[in-house]
């Protein structure tokens, strides 16, 4: 699994003018899926996105975890991550999970979140998404897994 993480003051998701989920301080995180990916994954992409010291302490070095700041996290399932744009200029988006494999794999990150204690929103599996942030910092890690590590 693929994810792009990015420390926030606030993030939301709009579809069909509506807001589907909305977070103040913690982090967005943008999950994508590819085919060979197991639950195994998907739980250690959660607790690696739970486990990022990536908010200030009280000397401003970056060594809390959203739960030590008790941060929410906004989860939104995005297949362009496995976009590849090695030839031509129009990404090839075969290596991307179908939504059968996907949305489940998307849903164990959230559980895992939410067991841990922590506020989960997350966006809408499948639809046309509008993400809004406010980068902070801009704090953006980028994570991938595969075999239940990170690669």
């Amino acid at each position: 699994m693929r994810a792009v993480v990015q420390r926030v003051t606030g993030a939301s998701v709009t579809v069909d003018g509506r807001v589907v989920a909305d977070i103040g301080h913690g982090l967005l995180a943008l999950v994508g899926a590819t085919h060979r990916d197991t639950a195994a994954d998907a739980d250690a992409l959660a607790a690696k996105v739970l486990g990022l010291r990536i908010f200030p302490d009280t000397e401003g070095k970056m060594n809390r975890s959203v739960v030590d700041v008790g941060g929410a996290v906004l989860v939104v399932s995005q297949f362009t991550l496995y976009g590849d744009a090695r030839k031509g200029r129009r990404p090839s988006f075969t290596d991307a999970a179908a939504p059968e494999i996907a949305q489940p794999l998307v849903d164990v990150v959230v559980r895992h979140i939410e067991e841990a204690g922590v506020a989960a929103a997350c966006g809408e599996f499948g639809a046309h998404m509008n993400v809004a942030l406010i980068n902070d910092g801009p704090v953006t890690i980028l994570l991938e897994t595969r075999d239940g590590r990170f690669v």
